[in-house]
């Protein structure tokens, strides 16, 4: 569905504007696990600012469906308050769980946040969240590859693919 070559080019564009925006700053680059890895590590190698990374690690899919409950399962240890945080995320889709991480960081009363995911799903969008940093944005498929996986299996695919079930 979208060979690694244009998740390159989306990667290298979201960074640029990334690197533009904060310039001069020291963000915080929140990555959402296990999804993002393979996003995340590509990003960091496009980014020129001075910035932290850390893993935050939400769940809300079963199979191939969204359960709608969001579990924290690894929570948040950095200091970011006063600090601009940067969550970088795989995919939204209904923005359930993008929700429920904005709540929790917000607590922390952090400078700003902004997110940035290498793929939209506007018409799955359930709720009103603002994405600053979009690499790509698809229809409402399920797919695998580039670190999204199909119950556990795919994350490790260079490529995504779309699922037919």
């Amino acid at each position: 569905m979208i060979p690694y070559a244009e998740i390159a080019e989306a990667i290298r564009t979201v960074a640029q504007e990334i690197n533009t925006d904060y310039m001069g700053s020291e963000p915080l680059f929140l990555v959402v696990l296990n999804g993002s890895f393979m996003f995340a590590a590509d990003l960091m190698k496009e980014i020129d600012l001075m910035c932290e990374v850390s893993f935050v690690k939400l769940a809300s899919y079963h199979g191939t469906q969204s359960s709608s409950t969001v579990k924290k399962l690894i929570g948040l240890n950095e200091e970011i308050k006063g600090r601009s945080v940067i969550v970088v995320e795989d995919i939204v889709d209904s923005g359930i769980t993008m929700e429920k991480l904005l709540e929790e960081i917000w607590k922390l009363h952090p400078q700003d946040v902004s997110i940035a995911t290498l793929l939209l799903k506007p018409d799955a969008l359930v709720k009103d969240i603002e994405i600053a940093y979009t690499g790509i944005e698809i229809g409402n498929d399920f797919i695998v590859g580039f670190g999204l996986d199909y119950d556990g299996l795919g994350r490790n695919l260079k490529d995504i693919y779309k699922i037919v079930v």
